[in-house]
């Protein structure tokens, strides 16, 4: 049971197979026995768990169950979340407990979720590997040496080693994709605004955005259709009516165009990754979508472009942790200088401080023109690459990684190699755009992520054709096997 999927745990509930409370109890067991390996948790809430499951099965008996009910799930801790601590992975936050919800844990509240835990995740979401977390680094439950992406990287290994069918995550550069595609899941990213930033911690407020991860798009386009819609109290929200991403997800393909950008398979990409995603699509062309060249060219300017955006953005963003409001104080400060400086010194880890620094740097004068302006100049060029890609095509593919999952150290000490992990991804970010992973193979024993791209507001088609894809294929039914607990 622990690796099925939210739509047959939705049917057995629906058909009195089991309890929500029996699936919950199923979990939390499996969890105990294999957490220890994986770290994949901030903060586990069983007690609460058993309380909304049981809530659940009596709701459904009742007649009254909202679209997930019973359905377990973790967050990752980036989401406020009432009475629970909400630490962003930093000792910044290690004491903070939000007084309110946020909106997307709110939403998926009324449809019914029961909250396992917090997820382990990259300090204040910066990272690729999950390895800069203050409670220490999370390990791929495919290879537990390796890493498992990041910033979201606990909430993919909970769904990827059985913990959990399904999990929210944040994607600032590509932090639900890279972790769906190297721990094997699917995942998206929505489109800019479609799913409401109200009570997650900000990074870069210009480019986060909340999504689902899960074994299958089926299951994506459930979570997401409770999790979006228009919230009035987001300024960022897109003012657009809830969709049933559901609905179109047994369409036909056939007559697909199909862009395949030929920045995506030049120097630096994997060989290994770059077979395993030419053959998923020879596997599109020979059910009738159409193969499309394309280019985008700027795609690696967005490396550099993102890395002044997004730490100027969390510069602005972390000012607030000051030591004087909530978070982390230092022990006995001076005077007022040394309670700012000593708490952000000892509250930051060594990547948070890096972007601060950078970010900084980027918006100071003098300094302003010549690196944010022209990164946002770039930006927009990015964007426009983009836009006229699908003027001629329906959606883009390519490989969601340039590699396979990493072993644990192997780039700690090398941020640029790091960041380049992230180079098929930023870009979607910058844009705005919807994209989405989705499993396609295996490189190295390790998993492979297909990477589509769509249009704006264009998620139904993204999961549409992720659906179809996983109909004809068996890659998103792969499961790890976990070592025996010590």
């Amino acid at each position: 049971m622990q690796h099925a999927s939210v739509a047959s745990l939705l049917a057995g509930l629906r058909a009195g197979e089991f309890s929500s409370e029996e699936i919950t109890c199923d979990y939390l067991s499996r969890i105990s026995e294999h957490e220890g390996q994986l770290n994949a948790f901030i903060t586990l809430t069983s007690e609460q768990a058993l309380e909304q499951a049981r809530a659940a099965d009596q709701q459904r008996a009742a007649g009254q169950a909202g679209a997930l009910a019973g359905i377990p799930l973790v967050h990752k801790d980036i989401f406020c979340t009432s009475g629970t601590r909400t630490s962003c992975g930093s000792r910044m936050l290690d004491n903070f407990v939000p007084p309110y919800d946020a909106t997307v844990v709110s939403r998926l509240r009324q449809a019914g979720v029961v909250m396992l835990g917090k997820t382990n995740m990259d300090e204040f979401a910066m990272g690729s590997s999950t390895e800069s977390s203050y409670y220490g680094a999370t390990r791929n439950p495919w290879d537990t040496e390796s890493v498992p992406g990041g910033s979201s990287g606990g909430s993919a290994v909970v769904v990827a080693a059985g913990f959990a069918p399904a999990a929210t995550g944040t994607d600032t550069g590509g932090s639900i994709r890279q972790p769906a595609a190297l721990c094997g899941i699917s995942g998206i990213k929505p489109t800019y605004g479609r799913v409401s930033r109200l009570g997650m911690v900000a990074f870069a407020s210009s480019l986060d955005q909340a999504g689902p991860l899960a074994r299958t798009a089926q299951d994506c386009a459930l979570l997401l259709s409770a999790m979006a819609g228009y919230d009035p109290a987001d300024s960022t929200s897109a003012q657009r009516d809830a969709e049933d991403f559901s609905a179109g997800l047994e369409q036909a393909i056939s007559g697909l165009k199909i862009g395949i950008p030929a920045e995506y398979f030049s120097a630096g990409l994997d060989s290994g990754i770059a077979a395993v995603i030419q053959t998923s699509l020879k596997e599109f062309a020979q059910r009738g979508a159409i193969l499309v060249d394309i280019s985008l060219p700027h795609t690696a300017l967005s490396v550099p472009a993102y890395y002044v955006i997004a730490p100027a953005e969390a510069s602005t963003n972390l000012s607030r942790y000051d030591g004087v409001r909530y978070g982390y104080r230092c022990e006995d400060p001076a005077d007022l200088h040394d309670l700012y400086t000593r708490t952000r010194e000892e509250g930051f880890g060594a990547e948070v401080k890096r972007r601060i620094l950078v970010g900084t740097y980027a918006l100071s004068a003098g300094y302003y023109d010549a690196y944010y302006r022209k990164a946002q100049q770039i930006r927009r060029l990015i964007q426009q690459d983009f836009v006229q890609a699908f003027t001629d095509v329906d959606v883009i593919m390519g490989p969601t990684t340039p590699h396979p999952a990493w072993k644990l150290g192997a780039k700690s000490n090398d941020p640029v190699a790091m960041y380049l992990e992230d180079i098929y991804t930023l870009g979607i970010n910058l844009a705005g755009l919807p994209a989405m992973s989705v499993p396609a193979g295996f490189c190295s024993g390790m998993p492979v992520g297909l990477q589509l791209i769509g249009n704006y507001f264009a998620e139904s088609k993204l999961l549409n054709i992720a659906h179809q894809y996983q109909q004809w294929t068996d890659w998103h039914q792969r499961t790890p096997t976990l070592p025996a607990a010590a």
